[in-house]
């Protein structure tokens, strides 16, 4: 495993948990802007519809994988100015 690799790996976990938070409030917060009430539905929740449902995972994996893409690049650039190459 190269030095870049290395550096990056605790990087990396610090990151995944750091935008995994971030994610989850900005998730909550374009829940919010567009006009629902209250937190996302649940998959179990018998009292929304499944459009409601299928829209709010669908919304919550984008998020999610942008806020990830992000961070991750992000940190790999991080780490290539300070190592001089690409972690992955």
């Amino acid at each position: 495993m190269n030095t870049a690799k290395l550096a990056y790996r605790p990087v990396g976990l610090v990151l995944g948990a750091a935008s995994g938070l971030a994610a989850g409030q900005l998730f909550k917060q374009a829940w919010k802007i567009l006009g629902h009430e209250g937190d996302a539905p649940d998959a179990m929740d018998e009292d929304r519809s499944w459009r409601e449902i299928l829209l709010a995972a669908a919304i919550q994996g984008a998020v999610f994988a942008a806020v990830k893409a992000a961070v991750d690049r992000a940190g790999a650039t991080g780490v290539r100015r300070l190592t001089g190459t690409w972690p992955a």
